[in-house]
This record gives C-alpha cells, sequence and structure tokens, in this order.
C-alpha cells in the first residue's frame, strides 16, 4: 500500500497524530472497486466523513452515489469524476484507483475493515470534543453554568454514540420470535403472569400487561383529577417492590418492581416526598404541612420515613429543562444507578429547542414527544409523560376526556404507545348539588354514593392492548389510588 501524506489540517506527526489506518482504509476502497457487494456490508454504518484520507472520503462518496444510482463503481466509471490534475502520492487518480482495485481485499472481511474505519473515527471524534471541552472552559463567558457545559458534553458524547451504530440493521425472524417466547415465558413465570413491570393497581396492569419496556405512555387529566398523584402512586409501587439479583458476570437482573426515575416540573422534591409520606402513613398531607399532628403521628411518620429512604426512587425538581437536557439526566441516571421507570410531570413544561419554539407551540410538543419516545427505546424502559387537558371538556354534558381533548393532540397521540385519562365523577358532582329535599336532591345523593371514593382511569389507546376503563380507588385525604375492592372478590358470607 502507498504511504500517503499527513492530510491538511490533521494533527502535525511531530506531536501527536490522530488515530488512523490508511491501509485499512485503501483496501475497503479497493474491495468496493472490485465487488460491489461489499459496499452493502458498510453502508448501513460507514460515511464519507470516517476516512481520515479526504481523498479516500471523495472516492467512497463517489463509490455510494454511483451503486445506490444503480450503476457499477470502478476505477474506469470513477476517474470521470476526480480532477484531471489529482497527484496521490506521485500517482494520478486513474492510476491511483487501478492500484487500489489491485490491493484490494476480500469481500469476506470488508466489514471488518469497514468497523476498524468507523471506530478510529470515533476516537479522533472523541479527541476533538476533548479539545474543545478544554477550550469552552478557559474561555467560558460569564453567563455559562459549569452544569449547562458538563449537559452540552453528554450530548456530543450521545450524538456519536447514536450516530452511525454497527450493531443496529434487520434481525432475523427467529431471533425476534425467540425474544418473544423468552418474553411470554418470564410473564408466565412472575408472579402475576404480567410481562411488563407491575404498576401497583391490579386492574390495570391485567389491562395493559404491565408497563411495557419502551413505551411512551401519556396519562392525562384536568386539574385535580389526581394524575399527579397517580403518577407519584405508581412510581412508588415499582421503587418500593424492586428486587434486583447479581448475575455471574456482575449485571443486575430485575426480579421485581424498579428503579425510578422522576422527573417533577411543577412540584418539589419536599412535596413529593410529603405527598408519599400522607400516602403511606395515611395521615393526611395537610396536616403533615402544617405539623398539626400528634407524638404517635409524627412516631409514625419517622418510622416509615427510616424504611422509605432505601426505595430507589430518583427526584430531579429541576424547573423549565428542555428535553435535551432531561435526554442526558435520565442516561446518567441509567450508567450511574440504573433506570428501570421514568416519569415526567408535566409534558407541557418542558422546553424545545430555540429552533423547534420559534416555529410555535405545536412544533415544540412534537420535538418533545418524540424525544421521549425515542429516550424510552434507546433505555428500554416505559417512560409515563402526564399531560394536560384542552378546556372542552368542560363545555360537554358527559366530562369523559377524549383522545381530541389532549392540548396539541396530534404529535401527542401519534407518538405515545399508550394514552390514559384520569377522570373523577365525584368531583363534577360535588359542584352540582340541588336544592336538599328535593327530587332531584335524592338522585343526586344516590349518585355520589355510587361514585363516592373511586376514579376511572380510561385507556384511550393502546398499541397492544384492548382499550377500556378501569375503576380504582381514591382516598382525596392521603393522595392515594389503589384497587377498589370489587363485590365478586369478596369472601363469601357464612
Amino acid at each position: 500500500m502507498l504511504d500517503l501524506p499527513v492530510a491538511k489540517g490533521q494533527l502535525d506527526a511531530s506531536y501527536r497524530q490522530a488515530p488512523h489506518n490508511v491501509e485499512a482504509e485503501q483496501a475497503l476502497l479497493g474491495a468496493i472497486l472490485v465487488n460491489n457487494e461489499a459496499f452493502y456490508r458498510v453502508s448501513d454504518f460507514l460515511k464519507p466523513e470516517h476516512f481520515y484520507e479526504p481523498i479516500h472520503a471523495r472516492v467512497f462518496e463517489l463509490c455510494s452515489s454511483l451503486v445506490r444510482a444503480g450503476k457499477i463503481a470502478t476505477p474506469v466509471t470513477l476517474k470521470t469524476f476526480l480532477p484531471a490534475d489529482l497527484d496521490v502520492a506521485g500517482l494520478s487518480g486513474p492510476r491511483y484507483l487501478a492500484r487500489l482495485a489491485a490491493e484490494a481485499t476480500t469481500v469476506i472481511n470488508s466489514e471488518d475493515y469497514g468497523r476498524a474505519i468507523y471506530d478510529l473515527s470515533v476516537r479522533r471524534e472523541l479527541i476533538r470534543i476533548g479539545e474543545e471541552i478544554v477550550t469552552d472552559a478557559y474561555d467560558a463567558p460569564v453567563e455559562a453554568s459549569p452544569q449547562e457545559q458538563i449537559e452540552e458534553a453528554e450530548k456530543r458524547l450521545y450524538a456519536i454514540a447514536e450516530t452511525g451504530r454497527y450493531d443496529g440493521g434487520f434481525l432475523r425472524f427467529g431471533e425476534a420470535l425467540r425474544e418473544a417466547v423468552d418474553m411470554a415465558s418470564n410473564a408466565y413465570q412472575r408472579d402475576g403472569h404480567l410481562s411488563g413491570i407491575a404498576s401497583g393497581l391490579d386492574d390495570l396492569d391485567h389491562q395493559m400487561g404491565g408497563l411495557q419496556p419502551s413505551d411512551l405512555i401519556i396519562l392525562a387529566g384536568r386539574p385535580a383529577m389526581g394524575k399527579t398523584s397517580l403518577a407519584t402512586n405508581i412510581a412508588y409501587n415499582i421503587a418500593a417492590s424492586y428486587r434486583g439479583e447479581t448475575q455471574p458476570d456482575g449485571a443486575v437482573k430485575n426480579l421485581s418492581g424498579g428503579i425510578v426515575g422522576f422527573f417533577s416540573l411543577e412540584m418539589s422534591a419536599e412535596q413529593l416526598a410529603t405527598r408519599i409520606l400522607a400516602e403511606q402513613t395515611e395521615i393526611p398531607s395537610y396536616k403533615v404541612r402544617r405539623g398539626d399532628i400528634s407524638e404517635s403521628e409524627f412516631s409514625k411518620l419517622a418510622a416509615a420515613a427510616q424504611t422509605m429512604q432505601v426505595v430507589p426512587l430518583y427526584i430531579d425538581d429541576t424547573g423549565g429543562i428542555s428535553i435535551a437536557q432531561l435526554v442526558a439526566r435520565a442516561r446518567r441516571l441509567k450508567r450511574q444507578r440504573g433506570l428501570d421507570f421514568m416519569v415526567v410531570d408535566y409534558l407541557q413544561l418542558l422546553t424545545g429547542s430555540s429552533k423547534s419554539s420559534s416555529q410555535g407551540r405545536v412544533q415544540e410538543i412534537t420535538e418533545i414527544t418524540t424525544g421521549l419516545k425515542a429516550l424510552a427505546k434507546e433505555l428500554r424502559v416505559p417512560i409515563m409523560a402526564l399531560s394536560q387537558l384542552s378546556r372542552q371538556v368542560e363545555s360537554r354534558d358527559d366530562k369523559r376526556p377524549q383522545l381530541s381533548d389532549l392540548r396539541e393532540s396530534g404529535s401527542i397521540e401519534q407518538d405515545a404507545d399508550v394514552v390514559m385519562f384520569v377522570f373523577r365523577e365525584e368531583y363534577y358532582l360535588k359542584s352540582r348539588e340541588p336544592k336538599p329535599g328535593t327530587e332531584e336532591w335524592f338522585k343526586w345523593e344516590a349518585d355520589m354514593k355510587a361514585c363516592e371514593g373511586t376514579a376511572e382511569v380510561i385507556i384511550g389507546k393502546q398499541r397492544h392492548g384492548p382499550t377500556g376503563t378501569v375503576k380504582v380507588q381514591f382516598e382525596a385525604q392521603f393522595t392515594r389510588f389503589s384497587n377498589l375492592a370489587q363485590p365478586d372478590h369478596f369472601p363469601e358470607p357464612r
């Protein structure tokens, strides 16, 4: 193989040359020129910019254009696209192409050479990012915080990790089938026969099969319906039931429950903790906040807090973060602590990029929901994002929400795998009390008793299961959702 001069703009050899392998680039390009089948073995992940030598990047780009146009890429068809005065280590363009073809590797090895070229390109990009991080740290403007620089660095690093990966592509149906059977086997052996993570609400789990990995679950409702309470209850149920088993290779196998990340953009971490304490101790949260509790109740709180502090529930209560910041923090949590389930409270408080913001709120929400769905797939965890509903619900006689009630509904409905609504008829009936003693009042009283302490979780969309309504119990003073005791589940009277 020919020794090529260091490309202009790259590191000086007297200092430290960037990692590269010119011979591998030459061998791969030669293989493609001899047999275009070699191109298809690397086209999935390899791009012209991954080559170290500019002339090699140009040759690969030309080969790519010709092959994708249904033409043959050979030294003869390529030479007309190269400059007539091109000089490569003393050879003209046509002669250099002929030399590449003469010293080509086999088609079988082309993928290995392509991976070597790609890996070296990643290392060069890491060096570039590292240098930029150092420069930015030295020359940072006054208003830039170190945290912003860290998140920007993480964003760049993950962009490298996700761009051009060569572990994707088609999966044999047999392999996909094996994964499906394994999932069914695990569900059969697990308590409750669920393929996903148990939410702690049995009827909801039965309807959904648990919370499925990679799903984006939208939980929506009007104010005061209890959507934050439901999400908090589910998050705590999952974290409290977490059981992991360390495998021989050091990996931790999840036996039940999971590690939970909770992005609370509206409430503080302390407010969330108060809600969970109230739910677990059955002491109303307003009494906890006021300090209006007895000595025995305080002892109960302290004992519950002692038990709960080991629960793997992580809360980020930073307000107004962007989808890019949320993605970076979720990845960091997954890497450092593990992550099995994630909650975002709530969707409309996230911001998109400046570009999508300038195009309008609908475009910004589209970017956010698309980003959350992509994150769920990447981390292979269910993500529950809370969402507001439009006011048009209030103008109907039947206040039960529908998919069309979602604010900026197009992208939310499209990207979500599951859309659930929380509805409490009791809330609306309370405000419509007729005059006591009238016939309407007695009917109203009967309706109130029928729905008292209950709520409906309406599944409006589900990709892998039925839609429908699940009734649950709701105790407002403890902000707690729990399983509703069904009459047919009571023991037989003796």
